[in-house]
């Protein structure tokens, strides 16, 4: 047990400690100063020049966003076409893996595309090696940088204190690939490939097990995928079981590397946050508070796991390793917990441990962590997410002490509110108005089971499997209760838009908000202007996300989680 928590207390520390230096590289990278990987600008302009795009151009909020969008949906279109056509792509596909159905090839093609990585296939059944390289590899580059540069735009509008040009997006896009993902990924890979991780592209391999049955194994070029599934807060795996599989994740060695390669860049974002804006104090005070909602999620949820299921304790069975239903031995009840949290909080959604078999509460706290969607979050839209809850919280506090919110020195005014407050009721609205119409229709259909197929578990842990299935969507997490049978027009469709709105949503606010502030006079900070950099401010923000999530989430999650955990305590 003590060497568990030592391992847990490892990879967080580590990542924190990575986190600064890359922090500060990446707030180099985006303010446009000298750094590291300048030499591979040469590689930037000749993709800039084939593509026609001037990377000095500078543009306002409506333009990178009118950028951003339209090369989200030619992807999209490239990626519709490659999923249902794989069938037929002549090379890279050893196991003649059929093509996609349409409505799960749009649920795959905007999952990919939103960062989510839900997946409704089994990786090495559901998609060719073509379809797996180069759309869904490609994408979770791409929509990683996607993420960092909206995140980039926000840091440039705070930081500027006159004028509307935000930058460039694109410039922003490929820096991000090219200098910060690509790098890391290539010594991640070169480490996983060290501890056994296969890389090749020969097709399923036919072995005698100890039993004396004979087996197709399925392999391929996994460690070109997880190294960006996971460092990207991507989370669609090669294999279906994701990161449980020994293949994607071989020893406890691998499993440190991937949790770490998972929490870097949302952590090291919000150190670059205060070395672009200069201001390391309210970039702590945001690390403080993020700290403070994750730890609160992890540390019951490593406690519940390690002690195991108190009805299966009932039973006279000895769980002295802990809850391990759904679990690796290899890797343990602790840091299946801890990535468990971590992939909820950061919104990567990669799994080493099935979550349908955690205990009631576990389940609750994974869902709670991506309902309230402000805790680190995934690569570049975490801390726009939770600038959100720092408008409201600077509104709210203005009101409080009668004095005119201001953030840097401009004024919030009712049109950045209003967005604020959009933005932040449309999270809940798919994730509670999705699950309800869920429900309504299993209970409405006659012969629910057996005409719908979608639940293997009655009642209350049925209704958690659909709230979780509509809570990762909307949070572009992409992990599942996977004891749902999710692979349906239903579930494909309203999934598919549930992601995708609320993907752009939280992003086109923000910079909308940051792009009106950009625009207003800038008023010298004085005695009388409210510190937003201080402890108190920090409460505040904390105590705005908990009462919201509070208010919006309790009486679903009382349906669901608490109630099947007080039937099992009774």
């Amino acid at each position: 047990m003590t060497t568990d928590i030592i391992g847990v207390i490892f990879i967080y520390a580590a990542a924190i400690i990575l986190a600064i230096p890359l922090g500060k590289y990446i707030s180099k990278v985006y303010k446009g100063e000298k750094s590291l990987l300048d030499f591979l600008k040469p590689l930037e302009n000749l993709l800039f020049n084939v593509s026609g795009i001037n990377p000095n151009e500078q543009m306002d909020w409506k333009q990178n966003i009118k950028a951003l969008l339209t090369i989200n949906f030619i992807w999209f279109l490239m990626g519709m076409i490659i999923l249902v056509t794989q069938s037929i792509h002549p090379f890279w596909n050893p196991d003649n893996i059929p093509a996609m159905e349409p409505t799960q090839a749009f649920n795959t093609a905007i999952s990919f595309l939103t960062n989510t990585n839900l997946q409704h296939y089994s990786g090495e059944t559901g998609a060719s090696y073509f379809s797996q390289l180069l759309f869904l590899m490609f994408m979770q580059f791409v929509s990683a940088s996607t993420g960092m540069a909206a995140l980039a735009l926000l840091f440039k509008g705070l930081f500027n204190k006159s004028g509307k040009d935000l930058g460039n997006f694109f410039n922003l896009l490929v820096k991000s690939c090219t200098r910060i993902l690509l790098p890391i990924c290539l010594i991640i890979g070169t480490l996983l490939i060290l501890n056994n991780m296969p890389m090749t592209f020969n097709g399923a391999q036919q072995v005698i097990t100890v039993q004396g049955d004979t087996v197709n194994v399925a392999t391929g070029p996994v460690a070109a995928m997880i190294p960006i599934k996971e460092l990207g807060t991507n989370g669609g795996g090669f294999f279906g079981p994701n990161s449980t599989h020994p293949f994607e994740n071989p020893n406890y060695v691998t499993n440190v590397i991937e949790n770490i390669a998972m929490m870097l860049i949302p952590i090291s974002m919000i150190f670059a946050l205060g070395f672009y804006l200069n201001r390391k104090k309210f970039a702590f005070m945001i690390f403080f508070v993020m700290t403070a909602g994750f730890l609160f999620l992890v540390i019951p949820t490593i406690v519940l796991e390690m002690n195991g299921n108190p009805a299966i304790t009932d039973m006279g069975i000895n769980q002295n390793m802990g809850s391990m239903e759904g679990k690796e031995v290899r890797i343990g009840a602790a840091a299946s917990a801890f990535w468990g949290i971590a992939n909820t909080v950061i919104s990567c959604g990669s799994v080493n441990s099935m979550h349908d078999s955690w205990t009631a509460l576990s389940g609750m706290f994974a869902m709670l962590g991506m309902q309230l969607n402000a805790f680190y979050g995934g690569v570049g839209v975490g801390i726009i997410n939770m600038f959100i809850f720092i408008v409201l919280a600077v509104f709210i506090s203005g009101l409080m002490v009668g004095r005119t919110p201001e953030l840097f020195g401009k004024k919030i005014e009712a049109k950045e509110v209003k967005i604020a407050v959009l933005v932040a009721l449309a999270h809940p609205l798919f994730i509670l108005g999705g699950t309800a119409l869920a429900t309504y229709i299993w209970n409405t259909t006659p012969d629910a089971v057996e005409t719908l197929k979608w639940l293997n578990n009655p009642s209350y842990h049925g209704f958690s499997e659909m709230l979780y299935e509509f809570t990762s969507a909307s949070a572009n997490n992409g992990s599942g209760f996977e004891g749902l049978g999710d692979n349906t027009p239903f579930w494909n469709i309203s999934t598919g838009l549930a992601m995708l709105l609320n993907r752009f949503i939280p992003i086109i606010g923000p910079i909308a908000i940051v792009g009106y502030l950009s625009q207003k006079k800038f008023i010298p900070e004085s005695a009388g202007s409210m510190r937003i950099d201080s402890s108190i401010f920090g409460i505040v923000l904390f105590s705005v996300i908990i009462i919201l999530g509070a208010l919006l989430f309790f009486p679903a999650l009382a349906l669901g989680p608490i109630s099947e955990f007080l039937l099992m305590i009774k």
